[in-house]
C-alpha cells in the first residue's frame, strides 16, 4: 500500500441542515452536489446530510443533522471552538465587502482584529454557532 488518506470535505453538524448549507452556499459561492438541491416549494425538506461543491464538482463542505448542538462560547473557554474554518481574501477592501455579506447572511461577529496591520481579521459564528474567520492572509 502507498499514499495517504485524503480529505474529502469538512463536515459541520447542524440542527437545521438546509439552513446552514444555504448560509455557506451563499457565503462561498458553492453549489449543491447533484441530488442535494432543495426539493422545491411546498415539498418537505427532510435532508439530514447535504454536500456543497465548487464549480468543478469538488466537495468542499458537508452538513449532517444533529438533534442538539451547543454553541461555542469563544472567546470564553467554557465551550471551545473545537474546529473553525479560515477563509482568506486578497485585501482590506475585499475583507470589508465580505464582512458586510457575512453579516447580511446571518453571521454573528465574535471578534474584530481589523486594526492588525499585517493580518486584519474578523471571527464570526455561522447561524448554527460554528466559528469561522475571514482575513487578509499576509502569507499562505
Amino acid at each position: 500500500m502507498t499514499g495517504f488518506p485524503r480529505i474529502l470535505h469538512t463536515v459541520l453538524d447542524a440542527t437545521d441542515v438546509r439552513g446552514l448549507a444555504e448560509f455557506y452556499r451563499h457565503l462561498l459561492g458553492l453549489q449543491y452536489r447533484p441530488g442535494d438541491e432543495h426539493p422545491g416549494d411546498g415539498v418537505a425538506d427532510e435532508a439530514d446530510w447535504l454536500v456543497l461543491t465548487d464549480g468543478q464538482g469538488n466537495r468542499k463542505l458537508a452538513f449532517q443533522h444533529v438533534d442538539r448542538q451547543e454553541r461555542t462560547t469563544w472567546p470564553s473557554p467554557d465551550v471551545p471552538m473545537q474546529l473553525h474554518l479560515d477563509l482568506t481574501v486578497p485585501d482590506r477592501d475585499t475583507l470589508g465587502h465580505h464582512h458586510s455579506r457575512a453579516l447580511s447572511l446571518g453571521a454573528e461577529l465574535l471578534f474584530d482584529r481589523t486594526d492588525d496591520p499585517d493580518e486584519p481579521l474578523y471571527v464570526y459564528a455561522d447561524p448554527a454557532g460554528h466559528p469561522f474567520c475571514i482575513f487578509v492572509a499576509s502569507r499562505l
